[in-house]
Formats: structure tokens, sequence, C-alpha cells
């Protein structure tokens, strides 16, 4: 059979990714230091669809691609304006381990490190773990930290790494059945934790009741973390010490009226270069200066999970519900 060049090139080029406008006005403006953060003409753009809670996004070193969690069906889904959209792993943060009253979960939170290896908090496996690559296409995953006081962590949701080469993790009970009611949960706490470089690890909070996700400041002396509970809807900040470990923490900014209004909870969280943070709350995701101010809101209409910055700080992505959106930043 013989094709025409035309034809050739449309068999080998990569699909491109479906975007869409969001079909509301998302930018709302408190305080004229929004604009430096996102235009009020800014569009939201629907990059995919179908998912049962959208999680976890990061950029890739080098490609950008933007990887995220489906929490429920256990996987990591890979998206680029080439290619679209495509399972990335599978499983990914449920492989059998623990297997009672397990909820049976996929990584939520992810990170790259300073090695740029994909860092997993695996809801199901109630681990932080590595990944290792594939075996004949199956994810392969090493265990960095599963417990603490020899009992087994409640479910990691979130990470973040220190320049130290220290992890901080949230260890909410959401992948037990039974949540705090849990015949398997073995922690008294919902904790902040550090997993230390050499292994070690320490319990640094134990005041949140949902401890969710979790950023450094820019010079790393503040550690911010939202509590994902209706009645305490908050995110807290708490100064990190030259020993890494953190000093008592202090309410940040609270929306627990709001989400009686709009949907969502305080949940994932990324710091602009500027210290200005951008946290998924009531509504959407919250623009909120260093100085506990909020400047305004990106509105979703559906619950946000989770943001995640390009790698030149240029686009914002957001994981909300079932939907992956992005947003156009100023710089």
């Amino acid at each position: 059979m013989r094709f025409s060049a035309f034809a050739l090139c449309l068999l080998i080029a990569p699909a491109l990714a479906n975007i869409t406008p969001w079909p509301e006005q998302p930018v709302s403006s408190l305080n004229p230091d929004m604009q430096k953060v996102i235009a009020a003409e800014a569009k939201l753009e629907q990059l995919a669809e179908g998912f049962s809670w959208a999680e976890g996004p990061i950029a890739e070193p080098v490609t950008g691609d933007i990887l995220f969690s489906d929490v429920p069906q256990n996987k990591v889904y890979r998206w680029n304006e080439q290619q679209g959209l495509t399972v990335y792993l599978q499983p990914s943060g449920y492989t059998g381990l623990y297997p009672q009253n397990n909820r049976q979960q996929g990584a939520n939170g992810l990170i790259f490190n300073s090695e740029k290896q994909l860092v997993l908090a695996q809801h199901g496996d109630r681990r932080l773990a590595l990944f290792n690559g594939f075996d004949n296409g199956v994810p392969q995953y090493q265990t960095l930290v599963t417990a603490f006081n020899g009992k087994l962590l409640n479910s990691p949701n979130d990470l973040v790494q220190h320049s130290s080469g220290a992890y901080y993790f949230t260890d909410p009970p959401y992948g037990l059945a039974g949540g705090d009611n849990s015949t398997e949960k073995q922690q008294s706490v919902n904790g902040v934790y550090l997993l230390a470089p050499d292994g070690n690890i320490t319990l640094l909070a134990d005041n949140l009741t949902r401890p969710n996700g979790l950023a450094f400041s820019p010079d790393e002396k503040w550690l911010y973390v939202a509590n994902s509970d209706p009645a305490a809807a908050q995110w807290w900040r708490y100064a990190v010490n030259s020993d890494g470990s953190l000093g008592k923490g202090k309410l940040f900014f609270d929306t627990t009226v709001q989400v009686k209004q709009l949907p969502g909870l305080p949940d994932g969280l990324k710091v602009l270069p500027s210290g200005v943070l951008l946290a998924t709350g009531p509504g959407g995701v919250w623009v909120i200066s260093p100085g506990g101010e909020h400047l305004g809101s990106i509105q979703t209409g559906v619950a946000a999970a989770n943001v995640a910055l390009s790698l030149d700080n240029s686009w914002l992505y957001i994981t909300a519900s079932s939907y992956l959106l992005r947003i156009k930043l100023q710089q």
C-alpha cells in the first residue's frame, strides 16, 4: 500500500492534547497585588477529565510533563501538549501490602527529589516509596519509610524535600477503611513527620486533626501545612529550626466558615519565589500573601485538591475533582 507524504505525516505525528476553555471567569481579586500573580483576565483551561479524584500534580524535570495521581483508581497519569493524556504508573500506591481494612488506594502526593527521582506518598501501601523503574511493564517501588516507633503509618498523603535532603510528610488516615476508627490504625495521632537522610523518622507535629498538603517558604524558614478538616479548615505555619525540627505551630489562615458555602477544603499548596501561597481551599485556589492576606482566588467551581507549578513558574496546574486544569501566571 502506498501513502502520500501528507498521509504518512498524519500516521506518525503524535496526537495533540485536547485543551478546552473553562466556561467561567475564574479570577477573583481582593487586592491589587493579586495582579502580580494572576491577571484578572486569565482563563482556566481544561486539559483532561474523567478521573475519580485527581491529586498530587508535579512537573517532571527536563521534560516539564505533568504527572498526577488518580487516587481511587491506583494510577499516575502523564500529560503533555504533544501527546495529551497517558497512563504512566499502575499500580501507583497499592501493591497488595497490608490488605486488611485497606481502601486499596493509590499514590496521593508526588515529588521529584534532589536526584530527580520520583517519590510517592502511597496511601494503600502506607509508605513513602521511591519509583525504581519498570519490570516487564510493572512499576517497581523501594520503601523509604513505612513505620514510626515500630507501628505502621496511617496513609502518607503529601511530602516535600528540604535542601538538607530530609523529607517532610503528612500522615492522615484517609487510606484506611474507617479512618480514625479503623482497627488497622496503629498511630495514635495524625502527624507531620521528618524522614532524615540517614533513615531516622521523627514526629514533628501532632496538633492537626487532618494534616494534608505542605510546602516550605522560599528561604525554608517556614513550613506551611494544610488541615483538611471541615471543623477546622485551616493552614498552619511552623518555624523550621536549624536541626530540622519545627517550632510550635501558629494558625496562619482559617477558612472554616467558607467551607460551609463552597466546595473543597485546604489541601495541596505551592509557594511562589515571592513567598505567595497558592493553596487549594473552599471554592478553588486561594492566593495568600506571606503576611497572611487573602489576595484573591481562582474559582474552579468544584473541589480543588492540589496544584503544581510548571518548571518556569509560568503556569499553575490544578487537579480539581475529576479534572486537570491550568491557568497562566504573571512573570
